[in-house]
């Protein structure tokens, strides 16, 4: 099931990228909803789960949700480390030719190569789920497949934003692609206790957390501040509660 899945992912994030290159109108409705999908998922499964898996507490702390931080706080550092976050389109056109266009291009490199490594974590995600439980598996599958959608636009945009030519964000994202499955591998063959499952899943938690909240929904309501981009936020969130109601 878990394959099955890391494949609906591959289309989700070649899906993205598609859109990335011919639709622009409509797409912080879709990033308004995948950033709800997220939220829910965290809000009413993961944490949820990681808590009842693990009772240990660590300074009057559930240590569960100390994972939950540790996450969030692991992806901020690493984005900021390795530049995921694109300029605007503004700065890059000042900045993008001349003498700092070869350095721009590089820059476009990593931040793509970032998501890149994003996927595969998103992918370990899936299989680590599975071990803790059908139901949960499949919910974190749902947001690892919103998520990848974003992902996939991501990829292509940073990567020519930056200045480099088609070939090689097209070559990018179709290595964002067939990150998941290479990441649902792993986390498949690496088994791991059963308190430590949900130690990982609030770490999980954490990370989707950061990318909904710092990425998605920005991008989304960077490009159309709307209520209508609220409310496709709200229905995602509430389109996981109704999955992991009738999952339940």
């Amino acid at each position: 099931m878990q394959f099955l899945l890391a494949g609906v992912a591959f289309f989700s994030t070649l899906f993205g990228g598609v859109l990335a290159v011919r639709v622009h109108d409509k797409l912080h409705l879709v990033l308004g909803a995948a950033a709800g999908v997220m939220l829910g998922v965290v809000a009413f499964d993961l944490i949820p789960e990681a808590l009842d898996s693990t009772s240990r507490e660590l300074f009057g702390v559930p240590v569960a949700m100390l994972t939950v931080a540790l996450g969030f706080f692991t992806i901020h550092v690493l984005e900021r480390a390795i530049a995921i976050h694109r300029a605007h389109e503004d700065e890059f056109e000042t900045h993008g030719h001349g003498q700092h266009q070869h350095g721009q291009e590089k820059v476009g490199l990593l931040a793509g190569g970032g998501l890149v490594a994003h996927s595969v974590l998103d992918g370990v995600g899936i299989g680590l789920a599975f071990q803790a439980g059908h139901e949960v598996g499949i919910a974190v599958a749902i947001a690892v497949i919103a998520h990848d959608f974003a992902d996939g636009f991501n990829t292509f945009t940073i990567t020519t934003l930056y200045g480099n030519e088609r070939r090689r964000a097209l070559l990018l994202l179709a290595m964002d692609a067939l990150a998941p499955m290479v990441g649902v591998t792993i986390g498949t063959l690496v088994h791991v206790p059963s308190g430590a499952v949900g130690l990982y899943l609030g770490y999980f938690a954490g990370f989707l957390l950061y990318l909904a909240t710092a990425d998605i929904l920005p991008e989304a309501h960077a490009r159309h501040a709307s209520r209508l981009t609220l409310a496709f936020t709200a229905g995602g969130a509430a389109f996981m509660w109704l999955v992991v109601g009738l999952a339940g």
